[in-house]
């Protein structure tokens, strides 16, 4: 199994060429069911970071106009198996999770928001800076090792990672 990981749950596979082809399956299910409310869809997260090891589940960004407008974006994706998770803990953000165990995770933001930015600045800065990449596959490794039971330590300890790295990527952008 390629996607998959139980609630609370911490475990990492090695980077898979297959998460590039479950996220174009997933994305024609996104667009055929909501595709008049949307603007871009991207694979985001770690498991769109060639060599970096990630917990098997997509993340999957999705961009619209308005975020009050895209409520009418929830019952047609619930129709297609996720559940509506609100903002859980990010304001402006509609959040769905699917499958049991988890295989996806997805992030409706505005495109012109500070979110959208952040992640996808993240995932291309990781893309092409292969020592940040590295040092960033080390730590989650390093940190998925201690908190393998703790998903809410583990996460708020590679938040600190995704911060220093996102002040890496800021400065290779201005030239610093």
């Amino acid at each position: 199994m390629i996607l998959g990981l139980p609630t609370g749950e911490v475990r990492l596979l090695d980077a898979h060429a297959l998460w590039a082809e479950e996220f174009a399956l997933e994305k024609a299910r996104i667009i055929d069911a909501v595709s008049d409310h949307i603007l871009e869809i991207q694979h985001v997260g770690s498991t769109a970071i060639p060599g970096v090891p990630a917990k098997p589940v997509l993340d999957i960004l999705v961009g619209v106009d308005d975020f009050d407008r895209a409520s009418v974006c929830v019952a047609p994706l619930e129709r297609i198996g996720y559940r509506y998770r609100h903002e859980h803990g990010i304001p402006r953000r509609h959040y769905f999770v699917k499958g049991d165990p988890r295989t996806h995770h997805l992030h409706m933001v505005e495109r012109h928001s500070h979110h959208w930015t952040m992640t996808v600045t993240f995932r291309e800065f990781l893309n092409r800076d292969s020592e940040s990449a590295r040092a960033y596959a080390e730590a989650k490794r390093s940190l998925a090792a201690k908190y393998s039971r703790d998903r809410e330590a583990y996460q708020r300890e590679k938040d600190k990672v995704v911060e220093r790295l996102l002040a890496l990527a800021a400065e290779s952008q201005s030239g610093a």
